[in-house]
């Protein structure tokens, strides 16, 4: 899954998306509430919240390597790493 904002996006890997403990950690953990869970427990990007990210990857250290990534369309679609 992957929304895109005006200047950032963010991807989550499908099947990390469908994980309901990661979908509640990352809920948990962003600050400017990207994430959020739907009532299955799986993961929904919150569209409006996306150009809201500081950048602060604390969803990338909360999930398994690849799982998330933030692209920074501002900056000719460089994955923040």
């Amino acid at each position: 899954m992957r929304a895109d904002g005006l200047f950032i996006a963010v991807a989550v890997d499908d099947a990390a998306a469908l994980d309901a403990e990661l979908a509640r950690k990352l809920a948990e953990v962003c600050p400017v509430d990207i994430f959020a869970t739907d009532e299955e427990g799986t993961l929904k990007l919150v569209d409006e919240n996306l150009d809201e990210c500081v950048l602060c990857r604390l969803c990338l250290d909360a999930s398994p390597i690849g799982a998330v990534e933030v692209i920074k369309l501002y900056d000719n679609d460089a994955v923040l790493a």
